[in-house]
């Protein structure tokens, strides 16, 4: 049993520590369309919302490496000394992102920067998102695992949302020329109080149950091989790794077109091609909008699943993205109210996915390999399919002239989602492979009670 003011500070370790990592990663993308193809890519014309976004996707080549090197230590060494690591590397590299000199003080030498220091908050993300909703599930009650789960990607969403709001509230409030000569450095400093609040959350915090429990049984097993591991999974967890994988890609196939490639698609794309634009302000608005509802929403999908399922809700938003992903884009070219209804669908088909994966991920693997093996499939699954995503739409897009291609990825992510949650085996209120029936000090039945009211002790 687990005290629930344990669990609860845990959570909100995670959470706050995921907060500032997301805000630090999100905000790139959300400065990219309109600011920082200006001041690092300035003479490469319409393909430089390309290269712009070229330059994002490169963090993604490095969270394969990062979650290969982080999932072994955090197996290894436990997970919240991992997760210190983490957001303090996220942070100092935001911040250098911030210190990097435009296009106009050192030519080629800028864009070069941006592309290594990307390359390291990509190795820092590796790490980071495996490892805390790892840190979760081992920390959440197991009839309850679905609910704390899902304040993970609350905070995923509210990093996003933050980040969303500053640059927009910089991008309305700034001149253009102050906000190309120095205003888009500030989203990027702010990185590092945030970055601050959750280190200290983190190092505060025990290590999981799950975790504590494998080192008292068979603390040998923290010196087991790369090579061993990986066997392990290729024997004995081939098809929960490709289930994990399938998720994986298409919940973050629909979190990647959503927040990273609507605010470029709506700003430019649709202007270059003879569409009505909105202005960057606007888009940030709406998606700010679409994220708050989402927020509103999240916790109580996350308490449904524990109910009825992981199965059902995934399976919801599959579907959904299947038979509404192309409407969904056809609507973001016809005005501000259907631009806000088509993110909104895409937006509601995501959560389906952020609200339960978080908790239906780790209990696809047992404690002795689970942040390792995550870290891995799930940066490759990103990396080769989501990551890339905003990209190859772009780069599809700017070649071929039709505006659809963000539809046929939704799709097709959509249709990866099926195949995977068919195959998945439902975990909802099971224990975690490898760990103990968990339960928490808040499901305990309330203690007797003398003939004046006063709560007797439970019996031992």
């Amino acid at each position: 049993m687990q005290e629930e003011r344990t669990v609860q500070r845990a959570v909100g370790a995670a959470a706050v520590g995921n907060v500032a990592e997301w805000y630090d990663f999100g905000i790139y993308s959300y400065l990219a369309a309109g600011v920082l193809d200006q001041v690092f890519f300035p003479d490469f014309g319409p393909w430089a919302g390309v290269y712009t976004l070229g330059a994002f996707a490169a963090a993604f080549l490095m969270r394969p490496l990062g979650g290969f090197v982080f999932g072994r230590l955090g197996d290894r060494y436990g997970r919240t000394k991992v997760l210190s690591a983490t957001v303090l590397m996220m942070a100092a590299a935001t911040v250098l992102l911030g210190l990097v000199p435009g296009h106009g003080a050192v030519g080629l030498l800028a864009p070069l920067l941006v592309l290594l220091v990307r390359m390291l908050q990509g190795f820092s993300a590796g790490g980071e998102y495996t490892g805390a909703l790892t840190l979760i599930a081992e920390y959440a009650p197991d009839r309850r695992r679905g609910f704390f789960g899902s304040w993970l990607e609350f905070s995923t969403l509210a990093g996003y949302a933050l980040g969303a709001g500053t640059c927009g509230a910089v991008i309305a409030l700034l001149p253009t020329d102050a906000l190309l000569a120095w205003g888009w450095r500030i989203p990027f400093m702010l990185a590092l109080p945030l970055g601050i609040v959750g280190l200290y959350l983190r190092i505060r915090l025990e290590d999981t149950p799950a975790f504590r429990q494998l080192m008292e049984r068979s603390p040998v097993l923290a010196t087991m091989t790369t090579r061993r591991a990986v066997q392990i999974v290729r024997r004995h967890y081939r098809t929960p790794a490709l289930v994990a994988a399938g998720i994986v890609v298409a919940w973050n196939v629909t979190n990647y077109v959503l927040t990273n490639y609507a605010p470029t698609y709506l700003t430019s794309t649709l202007q270059r091609h003879g569409e009505h634009a909105t202005s960057g302000a606007a888009a940030t608005g709406m998606q700010v909008a679409v994220m708050l509802v989402m927020l509103c929403a999240i916790t109580g999908v996350g308490r449904l699943s524990d109910r009825i399922g992981r199965k059902p809700v995934l399976m919801t938003g599959s579907v959904g993205l299947v038979l509404l992903g192309l409407p969904a884009v056809w609507l973001l070219r016809e005005g501000p109210v259907a631009q806000v209804l088509g993110l909104l669908i895409i937006g509601l088909c995501l959560l389906c996915f952020a609200a339960v994966s978080p908790s239906t991920l780790p209990a696809l693997f047992p404690t002795m390999i689970r942040y390792s093996s995550l870290a891995v499939i799930f940066n490759l699954a990103v990396s080769l399919f989501a990551g890339t995503a905003p990209t190859i739409i772009e780069a599809a897009v700017t070649a071929t002239g039709n505006l659809d291609w963000p539809g046929y990825y939704l799709i097709g992510a959509g249709v990866i989602g099926v195949a995977a949650t068919h195959f998945l085996r439902e975990h909802a209120g099971k224990p975690l492979d490898g760990a103990a029936p968990l339960t928490s000090s808040a499901e305990l039945p309330p203690p007797p009670l003398s003939d004046d009211g006063v709560p007797l002790e439970l019996p031992r």
